[in-house]
């Protein structure tokens, strides 16, 4: 009985951890402004959003995904920019190096929790990663839906600041059409949209 205490207390001190370092996602500042466009959303904020999107957007996806999962994916998704920083969507320099970098990373922050459960995440970011699952391709929709439509709200505010291109935008969402095609086609209306208002650059 005694023993069972003492794994008990060790297995909740890990989860403490791993729960007080990953509040370090909240002071991570991504290139993607509120809706209101007064400031830049962060990683903690974004991760939330997500969780709520995948709620909301199900029923548009063509294959059908595992909720919980889904939802777990884009909670901690982006934990690893806790050590290997965030790289805009749009930074081919720090794309270079940006696998690396959060491999390091998640091999250290869910090594923090006990095995079983740090194991468990560890294989979700990986499936997250691989982009290959019917979860996986959801969360990455959410992923790059999620900043178009705060674009659009704050009035192309990040795009226009970074001077990107449609053609940026299209090619790193060119596998949306095989999750849904009806989000594709919102989102090529708010490309269209911020090409004639200036904000986003055609080519």
């Amino acid at each position: 009985m005694e023993k069972n205490n003492q794994e008990e207390k060790s297995r909740l001190e890990k989860q403490i951890a791993f729960l007080t370092e990953v509040d370090k996602e909240k002071n991570i500042f991504r290139q993607t402004y509120l809706a209101d466009g007064k400031r830049k959303e962060n990683d903690a904020e974004h991760s939330w959003h997500l969780a709520l999107a995948a709620v909301l957007l199900k029923e548009h996806m063509k294959e059908d995904a595992d909720l919980g999962r889904v939802m777990t994916m884009v909670l901690i998704h982006d934990l690893v920019e806790i050590d290997a920083g965030d790289t805009y969507a749009y930074d081919t320099e720090g794309a270079a190096t940006k696998r690396e970098r959060e491999v390091k990373a998640a091999d250290r922050i869910f090594g923090i929790l006990p095995e079983d459960q740090g194991t468990y995440l560890r294989e979700l970011w990986d499936e997250f990663e691989a982009y290959e699952t019917a979860e996986a391709k959801y969360a990455h929709l959410l992923d790059n839906f999620q900043p178009l439509m705060l674009n659009d709200a704050s009035d192309g505010k990040s795009w226009e600041e970074h001077g990107v291109h449609k053609s940026q935008v299209c090619r790193r969402n060119a596998r949306i059409p095989e999750t849904s095609e009806i989000v594709w086609e919102k989102m090529l209306e708010i490309m269209d949209k911020h090409i004639e208002k200036g904000h986003l650059q055609a080519d």
